[in-house]
């Protein structure tokens, strides 16, 4: 019937953890920021682009982020190694239920915002 696709995700962080939040998602987890629309800059946050998905980092106070399942799952190649990677870089890591024909893991984002990791078993 409708021809339904992502077109984004998004999280949000603190008000003003804008330099923060570059520094996780762009300088540890290699994301590369992309221009906001000029119309948005003044809403704060910034946007980043992860594969073909862009990852809308947007601001918002009085959220606690650890009490949601929401999460984004970001595939990745090699992923014991990023796990081990993260864990280096005092990031807080969650083992997560196992599921068939996959590998993965949780870890936490500065701000309390889960991201699911995860890899496809034999590939």
């Amino acid at each position: 019937m409708f021809d339904l696709k992502f077109n984004h995700i998004a999280l949000t962080v603190p008000c003003g953890a804008e330099d923060e939040a570059r520094r996780f998602y762009c300088d540890l987890l290699g994301l590369t920021e992309i221009e906001k629309p000029d119309s948005l800059k003044p809403n704060g946050g910034l946007w980043l682009q992860t594969g073909n998905l862009p990852l809308h980092i947007g601001v918002e106070d009085g959220v606690d982020r650890r009490q949601t399942k929401r999460h984004p799952a970001f595939e990745v190649n090699d992923l014991f190694k990023l796990k081990d990677y993260l864990k280096a870089n005092d990031v807080e890591i969650k083992e997560a239920t196992a599921i068939p024909g996959f590998d993965r893991f949780y870890a936490y984002d500065p701000f309390g915002n889960r991201l699911e990791f995860i890899k496809p078993i034999n590939s």
